[in-house]
């Protein structure tokens, strides 16, 4: 049911929103060039890696010694209002038609994290990854590692189709807040290192 509902409402979601992804997308070409579509390989259900899709947000401006800048001088105006509206998400509507995400789920993080979990936080990944969270909604970004990935496994544990409705209706809300999008003191999140 939970695959049914993903496809059903990620197709018509594409639809009504394909105006916004044309012009969004237009966006992204003026301010910050080529490649529109950010790709990246992340980890999917019980860790099999897939291309995640996303608006970039990010300019590919470099040093004197070609070396890519840091994320908080890469971050335009634009690409800014994209990750507080979370717009730049909107590409990975295709990754759950093609079942590689599911609209409520653990977000997809790096691939080099995965050797980085206990068993607990590995737990995350017993599911397929979702767009947005029960630790989005929570709390975003904002979150500490552990809090978030306890959230993430409370998720797996608890999932249910009303819990997913409110996910999505509290996601609803979570767009027009900009107090939790980046970590604090940082231009969106600082990596994972492990468990102390």
């Amino acid at each position: 049911m939970k695959r049914f509902l993903d496809l059903v409402f990620s197709m018509i979601l594409l639809l009504l929103l394909s105006p916004i992804l044309v012009i969004v997308a237009i966006g992204v070409r003026l301010t910050m060039g080529s490649p529109v579509l950010f790709r990246q390989t992340r980890p999917g259900k019980h860790g099999h890696p897939f291309e995640l899709l996303k608006f970039r947000t990010m300019s590919n401006a470099t040093d004197a010694d070609g070396a890519a800048l840091p994320d908080d001088q890469r971050l335009g105006r634009f690409g800014s209002f994209l990750r507080r509206s979370s717009l730049d998400e909107l590409p990975e509507l295709i990754n759950v038609i093609r079942g590689e995400m599911s609209l409520v789920g653990p977000r997809p993080l790096l691939m080099e994290y995965l050797p980085l979990y206990n068993a607990h936080q590995a737990r995350r990944h017993d599911i397929r990854p979702g767009i947005t969270g029960w630790a989005q909604v929570k709390g975003r970004n904002s979150l500490g590692w552990r809090e978030k990935f306890d959230l993430d496994v409370w998720y797996v544990d608890n999932q249910s189709f009303w819990l997913d409705l409110r996910i999505l209706w509290m996601t609803i809300g979570q767009v027009f807040k900009t107090s939790e999008v980046n970590q604090a003191g940082q231009a969106t999140m600082t990596k994972f290192t492990g468990n102390e």
